[in-house]
């Protein structure tokens, strides 16, 4: 997977993060944003979730990333709940205003579930992932009425993918803002990254850098 150093708090790892981007000569907030997939299903039983060591309720979780974004330059949070909670993302998602609640296990790359969520103002982002739709033809239903709607689409890898590039030439087909295909370790990630470098180089002057 990618890099997972032991940290005692979500708190630590997002202040390195924020140390090793001004440290490298940028600026947080302004040239580098943070982003987080909390995969929130995965750590929620029977009506709480475990944070740190605590249990946490579904609003206890609101407050959690409603103050982390208060804290730190996020630009988007991923599930931050568990993938049924449609009134807990919407919830979420009034109460940030600068942060984009992005819906991955929530929508499942589903045409209706994604109009749910749009009903009830669950999201701002949606994850795309071919082979969690099914086939390529619904995954591009599905980009195209969330772009239609003005929500930010995100073309994303699987867990467990190979060095296959597909989803680098869907992202730039399909026109989604971004692409997520995880750290820049092991060859079924940088290989995505790689082939993004050489359709800029092919498509040269027309090739247009993506602004959020």
């Amino acid at each position: 997977g990618g890099f997972a150093p032991p940290m005692r708090s979500i708190y630590q790892a997002l202040d390195i993060l924020v140390k090793a981007i001004s440290k490298s000569g940028y600026t947080p907030g302004g040239d580098i944003y943070l982003a987080i997939d909390a995969a929130a299903s995965q750590i929620y039983d029977r009506g709480v979730y475990r944070v740190d060591g605590k249990t946490l309720s579904r609003d206890e979780m609101i407050d959690l990333f409603v103050d982390i974004a208060s804290r730190y330059p996020l630009l988007s949070i991923e599930d931050p709940l568990e993938e049924n909670d449609f009134e807990g993302f919407s919830k979420l998602s009034q109460m940030l205003k600068k942060t984009i609640v992005v819906g991955d296990d929530l929508l499942s790359t589903n045409v209706e579930r994604l109009r749910i969520a749009l009903e009830k103002g669950s999201i701002g982002g949606a994850i795309m992932k071919v082979n969690q739709a099914g086939t390529y033809s619904e995954a591009a239903d599905f980009a195209r009425e969330a772009m239609r709607r003005g929500v930010l689409v995100i073309t994303s890898h699987r867990s467990g993918d190979t060095e296959d590039t597909a989803i680098s030439h869907i992202a730039v087909g399909l026109g989604t803002p971004l692409i997520k295909t995880g750290a820049p370790a092991r060859g079924e990630r940088t290989s995505k990254y790689n082939e993004l470098l050489r359709i800029e180089h092919y498509l040269g002057g027309e090739a247009r850098y993506t602004k959020i």
